[in-house]
C-alpha cells in the first residue's frame, strides 16, 4: 500500500469518529455541498488545509453527491524552502495542486510595515475569490476547524464588543455567486494533530515573513491568549468548549439587551410593553 493510500485509510478507519464522521456531519446539516458544485479547496500549506483537500477527495469519489474539485495553493511570497515543504506534501498526499503566485507578502508589509496582518487578510480572500472565479467554481473551502470558530466567538467577545461568530458558509459580499464553506467546522484541532502525527507528516505551522521576524501583539496572539483561556476552563469543566459552540445555536433573543442583523439594529425596549 503507497503512502498517500495508508493516510486515506487513516481517516475513515483510524480517526473515523473524530474526523471523518464530523466531517460528513458538517457537510450534511449544514447542506455544505450540492449537485453539481466545482468548489476550490484552498491549500495553505498546513495541516488543516491538508486534511481539509483529503477529505474533500474522499467525499467525491465516494459520496452520493456529484461535485467537481480544483485543489489551490497561493503562493503569497513564501520562502523557498516552505514552498518546496507544500509541494513536498502534496505530493506524499497524491494532491493534483495547481499553485499561483502573487506578491500579497510585500505589498502588505509595504502599505503597514508596522501590522501588515489586516491587509495580508484582505488581499489572500480577493485574491482567492478572484482565482474561483476564474476557474469557474461556485465554492471556495477553507479549513478553519471547531477551535477557530471557539476563538473567534470568544475574540468578538472579549475584543470587538459583540456576540458572533466563524460561520460554516457564507455569500461573498464583492464575488456575487460565490460562496465560502467549512467542512471542517465540527473537526477539533486536537484530532487534526493527531492524524498528522499518526502519518508523520509535517507541515507548515506559520509560513509568514513578518512574523517570523518580528514580535507584535496581533490577532494571531490574542487567538492563543483564547487557547491558554479555554485550556484553563477546561479544567474544572471539559465541555467548555462544547458549551460555547452549543450556545450560538440555542441563543435566547428573550433575554438579550439588542440583537444586530444586516447592520441594523433593534432593542429589546422595542417590543417590551
Amino acid at each position: 500500500m503507497e503512502k498517500y493510500q495508508e493516510i486515506e485509510r487513516s481517516i475513515i478507519k483510524t480517526y473515523r469518529k473524530d474526523i471523518w464522521s464530523k466531517f460528513s456531519k458538517a457537510v450534511r446539516d449544514y447542506s455544505l455541498i450540492n449537485e453539481n458544485d466545482k468548489i476550490m479547496v484552498c491549500i495553505s500549506g498546513g495541516k488543516d488545509s491538508f486534511l481539509l483537500a483529503k477529505c474533500m477527495e474522499e467525499l467525491q469519489k465516494h459520496g452520493k453527491v456529484k461535485f467537481d474539485i480544483e485543489y489551490v495553493i497561493m503562493n503569497p511570497g513564501y520562502s523557498k524552502d516552505n514552498l518546496k515543504l507544500i509541494i513536498k506534501n502534496a505530493k506524499i498526499l497524491n494532491l493534483k495542486v495547481q499553485i499561483f503566485d502573487t506578491d500579497i507578502f510585500e505589498v502588505a508589509n509595504k502599505l503597514n510595515p508596522e501590522s501588515p496582518c489586516y491587509m495580508c487578510a484582505r488581499m489572500r480572500r480577493g485574491h482567492l475569490y478572484n482565482k474561483a472565479k476564474e476557474l469557474g467554481c461556485n465554492k471556495i473551502a477553507l479549513g478553519h476547524h471547531f477551535d477557530d470558530v471557539i476563538e473567534t466567538t470568544l475574540l468578538s467577545l472579549f475584543y470587538g464588543a459583540e456576540i458572533k461568530t466563524m460561520m460554516p458558509k457564507l455569500y461573498s459580499e464583492n464575488f456575487p455567486g460565490l460562496e465560502l464553506i467549512r467542512p471542517m467546522y465540527l473537526i477539533k484541532e486536537k484530532s487534526i494533530i493527531s492524524w498528522a502525527k499518526h502519518n508523520d507528516l509535517k507541515f507548515l505551522n506559520c509560513a509568514c515573513k513578518f512574523t517570523e521576524k518580528n514580535d507584535f501583539d496581533d490577532g494571531n496572539s490574542k487567538r492563543k491568549e483564547m487557547k491558554k483561556l479555554i485550556k484553563e476552563l477546561q479544567k474544572s469543566n471539559s465541555d467548555i468548549d462544547y458549551n460555547i459552540f452549543k450556545a450560538l445555536d440555542n441563543v435566547n433573543l428573550n433575554c438579550v439587551l439588542g440583537i444586530k442583523k444586516d447592520g441594523n439594529y433593534k432593542s429589546f425596549l422595542d417590543d417590551y410593553k
